[in-house]
């Protein structure tokens, strides 16, 4: 994200402890398990049609919304079988302060809903932190931070949860990261992504949430952020499954510098 100039919206490295847990797997081989987990349901979430809100607000210093973006779009499958996205709600943008910018758009699609497989677990650093439960499941939970960044692309930093169970990411926390152009004044939001079941087998992002102060090089902005996945259904499939309600509304705190 940049300021009214835009608000713009993985060779294994493993560190830390090796320390064994109840399903003796060590965290190398969690990360070789969810890591192939992840690419199923990479590839089943492609079978599947959404629809995905997203409502960015600009707030001022007494927490009021000042300015707004929204969007609602459908996720679905063309009369050639292809997917493709259609718009069925955009009013007329109020945002004064900050602009969209292509990275946004990236970080909506890929690094918000962050997806980590086998093919990219060698782009990062990946430094295992320990077990602790999000919500009610027990997760084991990684730093992942990028190796190296290529011009163009996004990535994710931050930390993730794997059910110990499924070793499936069911949440997310931290930021999409990217090269910059010199003197190009984006800054990122800094986010939480929950993950639901779908059809008792995998878990599919349902809802992000960001509350975030960006410090550009003159001024700050607080922003909020919700994005919402829901109405999955398998393309094919009778079964409508709905996801958005049931995710608590989790506000993370403002970032400070």
């Amino acid at each position: 994200m940049r300021k009214t100039i835009a608000l713009s919206f993985a060779a294994l490295a493993l560190t830390g402890s090796a320390t064994l847990f109840a399903a003796d797997l060590p965290p190398s081989e969690v990360i070789q398990k969810f890591a192939a987990k992840e690419a199923e349901f990479r590839k089943a979430r492609e079978a599947y049609t959404y629809r995905q809100s997203v409502k960015l607000e600009e707030l001022d210093p007494d927490g009021r919304v000042s300015g707004k973006w929204e969007i609602v779009s459908d996720i679905i499958f063309g009369a050639n079988k292809q997917r493709t996205e259609k718009v069925t709600y955009a009013p007329l943008i109020s945002l004064h302060n900050i602009t969209l910018t292509p990275q946004d758009e990236q970080d909506l699609r890929s690094v918000q809903p962050f997806v980590l497989t086998s093919e990219d677990i060698g782009k990062y650093d990946i430094n295992f932190l320990g077990k602790e439960n999000a919500d009610e499941i027990p997760c084991y939970t990684f730093q992942v931070k990028p190796k190296t960044m290529l011009k163009g692309e996004r990535y994710f930093e931050g930390k993730i949860w794997v059910d110990d169970r499924d070793l499936q990411i069911v949440k997310t926390f931290g930021k999409g990261v990217g090269l910059l152009k010199k003197n190009e004044d984006n800054q990122f939001p800094k986010f939480e992504t929950y993950r639901a079941q779908v059809d008792g087998k995998y878990w599919f992002p349902v809802y992000t949430h960001a509350d975030d102060v960006l410090h550009f090089q003159n001024s700050s902005q607080r922003i909020r952020m919700v994005v919402k996945y829901e109405n999955y259904k398998r393309f094919g499939a009778e079964t409508n499954i709905t996801f958005g309600e049931e995710v608590p509304d989790t506000k993370l705190e403002p970032k400070k510098k």
